[in-house]
This record gives C-alpha cells, structure tokens and sequence, in this order.
C-alpha cells in the first residue's frame, strides 16, 4: 500500500513538475533580471531617498549657522536682517518666547508648531540626529530648534524646511520604478521564451532525428549547424557516434553471418555422413571408417571455431582473462620454435638468434600469438618450404623485436590491410581446404594491442610473409 502511494507519488512529481529546458533558461534569465532590477530599484531609491533628506539638512543647517552666527554678532538686533531673507530659500524661521507666543515668522502661511509637533515621526537613521521630520496631511517638513537669549528673554527658535515636494516626488518614482520592473519583467519572461526555443531548435532536431533512428535506418545523420557552438559540436559527436554504432552493428551482422556460415558447412557434413552411415555404414566397412574419419575431422574444426568465437566473445566483452607475468622471451620461443619443428616434418623449420630479454606478459597468450602466425606459415607455406624465427633485443634493452617469416604463397597488397578483419580469408576455398576459419589474425592483434605490441607484416604474393612483433621488455 505505502509502495503504491509512493509510485503514485512520483509519478504526479514527473508530471507536474517536468520542466523542459527552455523554460528553466526563461526562468533563470527572468530571475536574474528581476534580481537586477530590484537591487538597481532599491539602490535608487534608497540613495534618492537619503538625498532628499541631505539636501533638507544641507540647507537647514547652512540656515541655522548663518542665523545663529548672526545673532552672535549682533548683527540680527536690526530688522533689516529679518526683513532681507536670512536663510536659504525654501527655510522658514519662527521665533517664539518662553510663553510660546510668535515673535517672528518668515512665512504666516505655515503650519502652526502644534501642528508641526503632532506630526513628528521616528527620524531616519541616516538623518541628523539634532533635526526632526514631521508628516501631517498636505505636507512634511524637515525641522530643528536653537535656543538663545536675548536682552535676558529666552526665545526659541525653530527651522523648518519644506519636503513635501520631494516626498511626493520619490512616491512618484517608487510607482513609476515598480511599474517598469513589472513590465521589464514580463518583457523578458516574453522574449526570453521566444529567444531560448530559438536558440534550442537544433537541439529539438537533434531529438527528432535520435527519434527517428532505428536498427534499420543508421544510415540517417544530423544536419551539422553552420555556427561552430557547442550545439555544432554536439551534432558532430553525435554523428560520430552513430557511425561507430553503424560500424559495430555492421560487423556484428558480418560475424554472426559468417559464423553461420561456417557452421553450417560442418553441420551439413557430419549430417550427410552420418545419412550415409545410416544406409550402407553397417555392411561397408571402408564407408564406415570414411564417415567416422570426416565427421571427427569437422567435429574439430568446429571445435575450434567455437573456441575462438568464445575467445572473441570474451574479449568483446571485456571478459577475457589476461593474466600477466615476467616471462623469459627467449625460453619461450625456443620452446615454441621446438615443438613446432617435432609436429612438422613437411616444412624445414629453423630458430635462428635468440636475444634474452624479460617481457611482462601472459605467457599462455603469447605462445597462442606465436603459435597463430606459425600456424599460418605452415599452412600456407607449400611442402618442402622454410619457416625462420629470431628475435633481436634493442640497443636500449627496451624492446625485442621478434621476426616471424616463411617463404610460401604471399599476400596481394589489396588484402594487406584486412586480414586482421573476422572471418576474412584471402582466398576462401584454399583457406577452407587448410582448415582456416580467419578469426586467428583477429585473435593475434586482440592479444598483441593487450600487451602493447606492434605487429607489422611484409608479404609478397609467391615471395613469403615477414611478420615482426616489437615487444617492451621490463629489464635488458
């Protein structure tokens, strides 16, 4: 029950929360414009804001010093002083006694101090401590008080400087910014949408033509962008891999065709001795030894075919055992060269220098390496030929080069460069009449490129073939 809430679960998560990836780019460049938008808002609105208050304290302030300096000079006793505008336009100055009555007022029109007095409110952080802000209806003011004596009578009096102007000015421009955020805002979730599905149109292309591949159709590629962006790039890797895939898929058809092939042969063979068997096998004796004869015979070709598809499947599989260890190149060949002279009495076979030198290898894999090449001169070197081996250390003592060469039929020039290919013969009837399958060579360079060794082939039709393997050895 808990099992089938969760699945139901996400799948209501996959649902409603699948976001494609032009969206997410529209949202993330929305975002960041309205961050920018907003901190560039709140910069300019704080920093007008803090302005209009300066600019108020500037002017009250230049107002107050030029009054109270004034007055210390004695130069406010005379009417002229008042009457001439003794602070900066915009500052009203009202003078009050200890009973709180007018003595002076620069402007008649003005709020009354109880008025003003009712209306103050929390000064700003960034105001001057000594000046107050007042807020009543119709206006706001920016205001401080000084206190001195005159003739022995203590007068009060207060400044005031009007920001009405500037508060409904910044109410203006906090609107009118919010506005254009919100607008700027929809702009860009607008343009951004259009602007990332172009911008991802190749990409949905890709996707339509990934779609559209099947096992059938690898032939299909991409249209490769004219801009070398990452989306060009993209295309290409694509393609490449596609081609790698066509590559494989090609030649896992060739191998499983060609190893039907070749076991159909044998499988028809035994299965037609074995009908002989059945009709005259029991009477006829020399039938009887022929089917038995040729039915071993191809049971082991088969046998043997079977065993190196299994190597190879292994190895494509990345199963295949290689098992390295310091191995005594020399002993090995000479071992090698030994045997084969024993088993061989149709073909002269020589063992000519034999360097010491210590390789890291497997040693069972090297021997098969060795074994498929000479295996190969033999059947294709006619009766009554030469097979030679050597092996030559480097002057460095990094490497040995062992050389591998018989005198027999040759190879063309045209299949040089395909032999190593599976289930590639040169000549297929000859090769079948030897009892070749052409997954040797395959073998042979898997087990040469496991071991880092360099495989290069000289051959001549009715001249010979020359093989030479350049193995690292780990000490000289």
């Amino acid at each position: 029950m808990l099992s089938g809430t969760k699945s139901r679960f996400a799948r209501w998560i996959d649902r409603y929360f699948y976001i494609r990836i032009s969206t997410k780019i529209t949202l993330l460049y929305a975002a960041i414009l309205f961050f920018v938008l907003i901190l560039s808002t709140a910069i300019l609105g704080v920093g007008a804001y803090i302005y209009f208050y300066r600019q108020a304290e500037v002017d009250l302030d230049r107002s107050i010093h030029h009054v109270m300096s004034n007055i210390e000079s004695g130069y406010a006793a005379e009417a002229k002083f008042w009457f001439e505008g003794p602070v900066i336009p915009g500052v009203i100055v009202r003078i009050t006694d200890s009973a709180g009555r007018v003595v002076l007022d620069t402007d008649d029109h003005f709020p009354s101090i109880e008025t003003v007095e009712r209306g103050r409110i929390t000064t700003p952080v960034w105001a001057n401590p000594e000046m107050e802000v007042s807020e009543f209806q119709g206006g706001a003011v920016y205001h401080a008080q000084r206190s001195v004596e005159y003739g022995g009578i203590p007068y009060q009096i207060h400044f005031f400087r009007t920001i009405t102007t500037e508060k409904d000015f910044f109410s203006s421009l906090q609107r009118l910014l919010f506005y254009t955020v919100a607008v700027c805002f929809v702009l860009a979730l607008i343009a951004g949408h259009f602007i990332s599905r172009r911008i991802l149109t190749p990409i949905r292309q890709i996707t339509w033509t990934a779609r559209s591949i099947e096992v059938e159709r690898l032939g299909r590629r991409l249209e490769v962008p004219r801009a070398r962006d990452e989306l060009s790039e993209l295309a290409r890797t694509f393609n490449r891999m596609l081609d790698r895939l066509q590559e494989g898929f090609t030649q896992q058809q060739r191998f499983v065709s060609d190893a039907s092939h070749e076991l159909r042969t044998p499988l028809t063979v035994i299965l037609g001795y074995s009908d002989m068997l059945s009709r005259w096998g029991r009477e006829d004796k020399n039938i009887l030894d022929e089917g038995i004869t040729a039915i071993r015979s191809e049971a082991e070709n088969m046998q043997q075919l079977i065993e190196k598809l299994l190597f190879l499947a292994r190895a494509d599989q990345k199963r295949q055992a290689v098992n390295k260890e310091e191995v005594d190149l020399a002993e090995l060949l000479y071992d090698t060269m030994e045997k084969m002279e024993t088993v061989t009495t149709s073909h002269e076979v020589t063992l000519g220098r034999n360097d010491p030198a210590i390789v890291d290898a497997d040693p069972v894999l090297l021997r098969q390496l060795l074994r498929i090449f000479l295996e190969n001169s033999l059947k294709y070197t006619p009766p009554g030929g030469h097979i030679h081996a050597y092996s030559i250390l480097s002057a460095d003592g990094s490497s040995v080069t062992v050389t591998l060469a018989d005198d027999g039929i040759g190879i063309a020039p045209e299949h040089q460069d395909r032999i190593f290919d599976r289930f590639y013969r040169v000549d297929s009837s000859r090769t079948k009449e030897t009892g070749g399958s052409g997954l040797g060579l395959s073998i042979a360079r898997w087990i040469a490129e496991r071991h880092d060794i360099t495989i290069k082939l000289h051959s001549a039709v009715d001249e010979g073939t020359t093989i030479t393997l350049t193995i690292p050895t780990i000490r000289g």
